[in-house]
């Protein structure tokens, strides 16, 4: 961005075309009119001229109901041409921030002019102010921007994006700012009575499954001779009836087989 040099007593020692910069500013003399515009000497060997539109903001009819000849003037430098000896002058004072000097990422400071409830308008020196949405405000979140910032601060901004079509200009004031670091909550442990460090540890029973739940009572019944009965009464059958015996064989196998699984 071009710096929007103040002049007079500073820019009295610049003599060539070569040393003027946009938006440096003089106060000249009128020395012509004509229905174009004025001619203006602001001391330099090339006389600058001011264009009929630029003679003030609203439309001009005749270029001597605003300026005479003679007359002391303010203008600012408009646009220059060195190899063809031309300055172009303004009697109407320049934006700080023209559209096309406006970038993305450029930091820029400025006023809070309105505050809606979606986010704060910032004047920043462009032809409109720029709005930073209320997401863009801080890093915590907010249900009011009146919550944080209020009209006439001067905070300082980020450019996000500019739409030079729709001239509309989106900025943020967190982007400046570091992102807060959340702190982890440590675990509150359950409020019990205390094990002393040095205690020994109590062993848990373990539960038996039901298979080993099974596998005890097959086992008790081996024991107590309840198998053995029935192997007795399988030998006292064995001579009354051969099918007989193969069915209580079978039955007494699967039995046992059951019992030491």
């Amino acid at each position: 961005m071009e710096a929007n040099v103040v002049a007079t007593p500073e820019n009295a020692e610049i003599t060539e075309i070569t040393d003027v910069k946009r938006k440096m500013q003089f106060t000249g003399t009128v020395v012509k009119t004509s229905l174009a515009g004025a001619v203006v000497d602001i001391g330099l060997e090339t006389p600058g001229v001011v264009h009929i539109s630029q003679l003030q903001k609203e439309p001009v009819n005749r270029v001597e109901d605003i300026v005479q000849v003679g007359q002391k003037v303010d203008v600012w430098v408009r646009r220059i041409e060195p190899k063809r000896e031309r300055l172009e002058l303004t009697m109407i004072e320049p934006l700080p921030l023209e559209w096309r000097e406006i970038e993305r990422g450029m930091v820029v400071k400025g006023k809070i002019t309105r505050i809606e409830k979606f986010g704060v308008f910032v004047e920043i020196g462009a032809e409109r102010p720029g709005l930073v949405h209320i997401s863009e405000i801080t890093h915590e979140y907010i249900k009011d921007p009146k919550q944080v910032v209020h009209e006439g601060d001067e905070v300082e901004v980020k450019v996000l994006e500019v739409n030079r079509r729709k001239k509309q200009i989106k900025l943020s004031m967190k982007a400046l700012e570091d992102k807060p670091i959340h702190e982890e909550k440590p675990v509150q442990k359950k409020k019990g009575k205390s094990t002393p460090t040095n205690a020994p540890e109590e062993k848990e029973e373990a539960i038996p499954t039901a298979m080993e739940m099974a596998l005890r009572e097959a086992m008790g019944k081996t024991q107590s001779g309840v198998v053995e009965d029935e192997l007795q009464t399988k030998s006292k059958l064995t001579n009354a009836d051969p099918e007989l015996d193969q069915i209580l064989s079978r039955t007494l196998e699967h039995k046992v087989k059951t019992a030491s699984e």
